[in-house]
Order: structure tokens, then sequence, then C-alpha cells
């Protein structure tokens, strides 16, 4: 009379499964302002520390660098240690994500 009802059951467990993963995802993106991904460039002389949420945790700039009064050098190395530190925090919240949801590419992630 009412034919399949008996995918209810399947139905229901992918509700089960998707409900748990989000929960695993709200979990991992708390656990992104705990990450640290240290960024350096020139032999250390500039060092950023980027959180998984892309918020700067510490920026080190050398005395060796400093002393170097070249303002044009410090803000280039400075630029491409913070667009360094970015993209790295970026790849390794997205290996996070993927290791969480088996490689599925879930929109908003």
């Amino acid at each position: 009379m009412l034919k399949g009802l008996g995918d209810l059951g399947k139905m229901g467990g992918i509700i089960k499964q998707a409900l748990e993963m989000k929960g695993k995802i709200e979990e991992l993106k708390e656990k992104m302002g705990d990450m640290e991904i240290p960024y350096a460039i020139g032999g250390d002389m500039v060092t950023v520390v980027m959180t998984g949420k892309l918020e700067v945790k510490s920026l080190t700039i050398s005395q060796e660098l400093l002393e170097q009064n070249d303002r044009e050098m410090l803000e280039s190395m400075v630029q491409a240690a913070m667009s360094g530190a970015i993209a790295k925090a970026q790849d390794a919240v997205k290996e996070k994500m993927t290791e969480l949801t088996g490689g599925i590419d879930i929109p908003g992630l």
C-alpha cells in the first residue's frame, strides 16, 4: 500500500550521519582557533604565526632586518610573510577538513 517506506530507515541513517558530521565540523572549527601555523621567510628574518581561523597570533621581525633601515624591503618581506602564512593556514585547515569529511567537498566549509 505505501511502497518505499522501507527506505525510511536508510534516510534516517543518512540524516544521523549528516548530523554527526556537522557536530564534528563545528568542533573542528572551534579547535582551529587553537591551531598555530608558523611561516618564516628570509632565513627567519620575518616570522608570522597564524591560527586556523586566519588570525595573526604573532609577527616577529629580526633585529638584523630592522638594522638595515630599508623600509621597502621590510614592507615587502612582511607582506610576503603574511601572504605565505595565510596560504599555509588555509592549506592546513583544508587538510583537516578533508580528513574529517573523507575528501567530500562540502560547500560553505
